[in-house]
């Protein structure tokens, strides 16, 4: 089984500014960042949840309960990170981790005052890279509510190709009663790798 020290990330991924290192449920400062970061109405908008919480007792949970998936190989949490600032910028996460059937399911969000400037399309290019060398994946995919644009774009320009529609697969948002439908989007080991937003 592979297993992620939550607190030590080897050959941490970093690369054009940014840097991805595991959340640490200990900091205040990732505890505070992951409470901003899920309560952001644009977050809330999107994505629902299991277990709600809007306090940082809850974001500390949250994020061992993440630190637990690591440490039995079911997932890898990374902060986004700005290598000049040290400041964070979001999450991006690899999730659902199969190896011996060597797939995964990859979402990210970003903070509001990162947006706009390619971060969600420059972490998710360096954690699918990490996801295939250091874990031997070779599909990950990518699901999105439908009508989330912004998303969309993010994968499209990852590399994550278009695969089709998942009826009724994402609750809607603030519900665990009603559903929404997803947009699909998948990427191989032995895609091509987009270029970096930039260096076109």
């Amino acid at each position: 089984m592979y297993t992620l020290d939550p607190s030590l990330v080897p050959s941490e991924p970093r690369e054009g500014g940014l840097s991805l290192r595991a959340w640490d449920a200990a900091s205040d400062e990732d505890a505070q960042t992951w409470l901003r970061g899920c309560l952001d109405p644009d977050f809330q908008r999107w994505n629902t949840p299991l277990k709600p919480w809007t306090d940082l007792a809850g974001a500390r949970e949250s994020l061992r309960a993440r630190a637990r998936d690591a440490a039995d190989g079911r997932s890898a949490s990374f902060r986004i990170t700005d290598d000049e600032s040290g400041a964070a910028l979001g999450h991006v996460g690899v999730n659902e981790i199969s190896l011996p059937m060597k797939t995964a399911r990859v979402g990210y969000w970003v903070l509001p005052e990162a947006r706009g400037r390619g971060v969600a399309t420059r972490a998710l290019l360096l954690a699918t890279r990490w996801a295939c060398a250091e874990l031997g994946l070779h599909r990950l995919e990518l699901g999105h509510a439908v009508g989330h644009e912004a998303s969309c774009r993010v994968a499209e320009r990852s590399g994550y190709r278009a695969e089709g529609t998942l009826r009724e697969a994402m609750f809607e948002a603030g519900r665990h009663d009603a559903f929404r439908d997803v947009h699909l989007h998948a990427r191989l080991a032995t895609d091509e790798e987009p270029a970096p937003p930039g260096t076109r």
